[in-house]
């Protein structure tokens, strides 16, 4: 199972797995309890591939978050989501120093914890981009590393721009 398919759904606690879309709604199974339900179309739903974490320079995609636990953990267990406040900042600190505390409140930490937790005690611990977005990011950087080669031709380099 991969982030895209798994599930958070406002108003409703745990992660869900999407099953399939109805007229105006949406069946999920809940990764808890394994319990089928619909849930109307207009309910917030969001994709844990979707979410990503305020920092200082860039959004984190979650899965990297998730990754980040996962190496400092060594694919352990991170603290339970009902630490104090100040324990839950100091670790999530240690994972992702560059967080922005001002935009990431301790109710968000406690849910990617919470999520992290959940996906690991169900087997779920491969959060490494999808092939395709892989793909997507190499041949990116094969296109500004081209770039910068074209940027830094020596200046005694024919100039083949105009035709003579």
């Amino acid at each position: 199972m991969v982030l895209k398919d798994i599930l958070f759904i406002s108003g409703q606690g745990g992660l869900f797995k999407y099953i399939s879309q109805g007229r105006n709604s949406v069946i999920v199974e809940s990764l808890s309890d394994q319990k089928r339900t619909t849930i109307s179309a207009t309910t917030k739903i969001s994709m844990l591939e979707d979410i990503s974490v305020f920092s200082e320079n860039d959004d984190i995609p979650l899965r990297e978050v998730f990754r980040k636990i996962q190496e400092k953990e060594s694919g352990g267990a991170a603290i339970p989501h009902k630490s104090p406040d100040a324990e839950l900042k100091k670790y999530f600190a240690q994972v992702l120093p560059d967080y922005d505390k001002d935009r990431v409140y301790v109710s968000d930490i406690r849910k990617v914890v919470q999520w992290y937790n959940t996906l690991r005690e169900l087997g779920i611990t491969d959060f490494e981009p999808p092939a395709e977005e892989a793909a997507e990011g190499e041949a990116a950087e094969t296109e500004v590393n081209d770039a910068d080669k074209a940027e830094t031709a020596p200046d005694d380099a024919p100039d083949m721009s105009e035709n003579q």
